[in-house]
């Protein structure tokens, strides 16, 4: 394949290199982009769900634990870590957000890790708590693997909204750099990412982003302005950790607010041009809830580009 090539097919475009107390205030869609039959982040919270099979702790804080899912049969399994999103605020949202797209890939044979971790309002969240969590988290799948039989060899990150945005972070963190607070030694090296509508830039849309979450949750989480500390803002965001050498799937709705499409393009085309592999999907007539749904129209697309990174492929 040549590096940055562009296609776009059917609505999606196709980019190929080489290579709960304050849920009532939870940001939705705004008014302009929402026609009225768009998800609503409290259509995602009432979808059913059930229990996990294991409730492991990571860490001592209670926020660091994660949900094991173990489909049928022997094994190994691959593994999809699932990282929820909520603006990185405590109030907003928590593994049940996932919990229903973690039980659908139980279904389908695919095991999952659904962490949870300190996020803005817990005590130890932010910088550089909130990344460190994140990390752990997908690394101490080394410690569940033997006894749950689970393949390290194929296991694929999927994060939504602000877990988008860290799902990215920890598939690129072996790219952050030995000074600095969030490196981690040998990160667990996944076969690919899946970013459902996370920030793939942070220094970009600060503005629009902090006001959909109706608080200042990007400079709170790094604690401070691009100008203030440019260096967090490096070792965080993943455009800056480019190339990551992981292929990598970028997927937005239509009537997407959280992450604007030309972010989005902007943040595809610099993966081309560093030697990334990466598909954009860009789904027609849905926002930013609905790709998170196992049960609304986006699923098939989402669950097939899963399916092709643990394979070790992009999506068609």
């Amino acid at each position: 394949m040549n590096r940055g090539m562009i296609a776009v097919i059917a609505g999606a475009v196709l980019l190929v290199s080489a290579s709960a107390c304050a849920r009532s205030a939870i940001p939705s869609q705004t008014a302009a982009a929402n026609p009225g039959s768009l998800m609503s982040p409290f259509d995602l919270q009432a979808l059913p769900k059930r229990a996990p099979d294991h409730r492991v702790a990571y860490g001592a804080d209670s926020s660091q634990h994660g949900e094991l899912r173990i489909p049928a049969g022997s094994g190994p399994h691959p593994v999809v870590v699932l990282i929820h999103g909520g603006c990185f605020k405590s109030a907003y949202a928590n593994t049940s957000d996932l919990a229903p797209m973690a039980d659908a890939l139980k279904d389908r044979g695919i095991a999952t890790w659904n962490i949870e971790y300190r996020r803005l309002g817990h005590p130890g969240g932010g910088w550089p708590g909130t990344y460190l969590d994140v990390g752990r988290g997908v690394d101490h799948l080394r410690m569940l693997a033997g006894s749950h039989s689970l393949d390290l060899s194929r296991v694929v990150i999927v994060g939504h909204s602000a877990g988008g945005h860290l799902a990215m972070w920890a598939a690129a963190r072996a790219q952050v750099p030995k000074t600095s607070p969030l490196f981690m030694t040998d990160p667990l090296r996944v076969r690919g990412v899946v970013n459902l509508a996370g920030p793939v830039d942070l220094t970009a849309n600060i503005s629009g982003y902090e006001g959909l979450c109706r608080d200042t949750v990007i400079t709170t989480l790094l604690g401070g302005t691009p100008a203030s500390v440019p260096e967090r803002y490096a070792h965080a965001s993943p455009i800056k950790l480019l190339p990551t050498g992981i292929p990598q799937v970028l997927v937005i709705g239509e009537h997407e607010d959280f992450v604007p499409r030309p972010v989005a393009e902007s943040y595809a085309k610099a993966a081309a041009q560093a030697g990334d592999s990466l598909r954009l999907i860009i789904i027609p007539r849905v926002g930013h809830f609905e790709i998170a749904s196992p049960r609304a129209s986006p699923w098939p697309q989402i669950e097939s580009a899963i399916r092709a990174l643990l394979d070790g492929k992009l999506p068609p």
